[in-house]
């Protein structure tokens, strides 16, 4: 599988408030689905922020622990359990794209989309891969302490390297994650209510990329971001035969060709100020954040 042709734009990591980087995911899907390009991007966390899943129990998180250490929270419109995003310790990325350009199947959807992830690891000279067999569960509430599941857990030297997640809305697909570069056990633990599991047990689930590379920060987001680009172009040419349009572009998903990719692409005024609506009208409130889904309003 490659990606599919189109028009594209690779939004290089940027520094922001969770919520607000919840809200861009959400703006760069309904930009896809109203015909602009799709999107492909790196981001980082600022401050730090932990995300729960969409179905996750508050009474879960320490909420005094994180107002004390200054941990933002907000909640993500996809699954699975509780992430702490440090500024330094995770990279994450995210992809929208139309939803009739990836297969209808979600499995199938999630393995396209997390080619150009395994790809950037090979880049780091990590050997990474989805595990070989079940691996139990430690902690229900953490991401990253869930049971791990051959179809969809990436690991490195046998332990959690990358947690990705996927959401759809009935136009488009979004994928985002989060690629481990270096751990904080006692930081992560810190942001949950009374844990069953120590940081000594928590780095034995999980690893860095700081611990199996000899790479700093800059160059493993450099590694993502090239990934990701080189998905795009390697795609367009697959199923067009044509090479990949590549430069700087006007972000409004025009090309003479079929197929281009704006490597330094942007987000529109129109966009930021929508997104900034959506940070503040869901991703920073109470009733979103706070509220199991049943009694959300």
């Amino acid at each position: 599988m490659t990606a599919p042709a189109g028009e594209w734009r690779l939004i290089r990591e940027e520094r922001r408030p969770g919520p607000m980087q919840m809200a861009l995911d959400e703006v760069a899907a309904e930009t896809a689905s109203e015909g602009g390009p799709a999107t492909v991007r790196t981001y980082r966390w600022d401050p730090t922020c932990l995300t729960l899943g969409y179905g996750q129990d508050p009474d879960t998180v320490d909420w005094e622990a994180c107002e004390r250490t200054g941990v933002d929270v907000t909640r993500r419109r996809t699954g699975g359990g509780g992430i702490v995003h440090d500024s330094h310790g995770d990279i994450a990325y995210s992809i929208a794209v139309p939803a009739e350009d990836v297969p209808g199947d979600l499995l199938d959807a999630y393995h396209l989309l997390c080619e150009p992830i395994l790809e950037a690891f090979a880049r780091l000279g990590i050997d990474a891969d989805y595990v070989d067999e079940a691996v139990p569960e430690l902690y229900h509430p953490a991401c990253y302490l869930r049971e791990l599941h051959p179809a969809h857990d990436v690991v490195a030297a046998g332990r959690k390297i990358a947690g990705n997640a996927q959401y759809r809305t009935r136009e488009a697909v979004v994928q985002h994650g989060s690629l481990s570069y270096s751990v904080d056990a006692e930081a992560h633990l810190a942001a949950f209510d009374d844990p069953p599991v120590d940081p000594e047990t928590f780095r034995g689930r999980v690893v860095g990329i700081d611990e199996l590379a000899d790479v700093d920060r800059e160059e493993a987001v450099g590694a993502v971001e090239e990934s990701l680009g080189s998905w795009v172009e390697a795609g367009i040419e697959a199923e067009t035969g044509i090479e990949a349009e590549t430069g700087a572009g006007t972000g409004d998903g025009q090309s003479d060709g079929i197929g281009s990719l704006d490597r330094d692409g942007s987000w529109t005024d129109a966009e930021l100020d929508r997104a900034r609506e959506l940070a503040e009208e869901r991703y920073r409130d109470d009733d979103w954040v706070r509220s199991p889904p049943g009694d959300r309003k």
